[in-house]
């Protein structure tokens, strides 16, 4: 059986328990085994062992900290849409490796469509962006074209709906 499929599995054999578990994990991934286990009226014990689980499992996959964005000054947030030369895997994944270690990007993606790849990158402003553009993203070789959209407004939701 692949991974996929025992994962998938998993999460439909996830009961009401454990999803309350990965959505108070997902609201403060610092709360305590304790805490948790108050708020899920169980003792300490199961409550440790069903995270452990979920760990295990891979659908808790890590711990994070949210940072707040105008803290960190890197509160404009840009998707760039980027068309590659080639698209054979090793370029794909040299163009993916290179640029996921420029600190400025947030996330890729692979898309189909109109484009090949998609980067969110955070930057500080507008001078910021031109310098990332214009130092950074033009000097991969395997890049023909992007287009930059800007995010106005956005509300953020962390975590998943289970």
């Amino acid at each position: 059986m692949s991974e996929s499929i025992e994962k998938y599995s998993f999460m439909e054999n996830l009961d009401r328990t454990d999803r309350k578990i990965l959505e108070l994990l997902q609201q403060d991934c610092r709360i305590t085994i304790k805490e948790l286990s108050e708020k899920l009226h169980l003792t300490n014990t199961p409550v440790y062992e069903r995270v452990k689980k979920l760990e295990r499992s891979g659908i808790i996959k890590n711990y994070v900290a949210v940072l707040d964005p105008e803290q960190i000054e890197r509160s404009m947030v840009v998707f760039i849409s980027i068309s590659l030369t080639k698209h054979t895997r090793d370029v794909v994944e040299k163009f993916e490796s290179e640029v996921l270690a420029l600190p400025e990007v947030m996330e890729f993606y692979i898309t189909s469509g109109n484009f090949d790849a998609m980067l969110k990158i955070m930057v500080k402003d507008m001078n910021a962006f031109q310098h990332f553009i214009q130092e950074k993203l033009s000097k991969f070789e395997y890049l023909t074209r992007f287009n930059s959209t800007f995010v106005i407004s956005s509300s953020d939701k962390i975590g998943y709906d289970l």
